[in-house]
């Protein structure tokens, strides 16, 4: 019936056109037209905040205070975080940071340095 694509994360068939993005209204997902068509050697592409490509190795700055769950800390706007990994999951980017230890984040709060 439709040929609009199924949600890369939950695999729902009930996707809908957004502007230059489709949706998923089962699990909330959006993902770009650009990227459904073009992807061919189906490898993730990680961005930052900015929309800059991130990839192993990288040098990163943190955009906004994050609470560190279970935990008193704070990892404070401007820190730097080097030599990052990239993971499947939730929190795109593994790492450490100085004074707090092994840390996971999401991409959307980050920064390419």
């Amino acid at each position: 019936m439709s040929d609009l694509p199924k949600c890369p994360q939950c695999g729902s068939e009930y996707t809908y056109e957004d502007g230059d993005n489709y949706v998923c209204p089962e699990c909330a997902h959006e993902w770009p037209k650009t990227a459904a068509a073009g992807d061919t050697d189906g490898a993730k592409v990680v961005r930052d905040s900015n929309g800059n490509v991130l990839q192993d190795g990288d040098t990163i700055t943190v955009i906004k205070d994050l609470k560190v769950k279970g935990s008193s800390l704070v990892v404070k706007v401007g820190t730097k975080v080097k030599n990052i990994r990239l993971v499947d999951g939730d929190h795109d980017i593994d790492c450490k940071i100085d004074g707090i230890g092994a840390m996971k984040l999401k991409s959307e709060f980050v920064k390419k340095a």
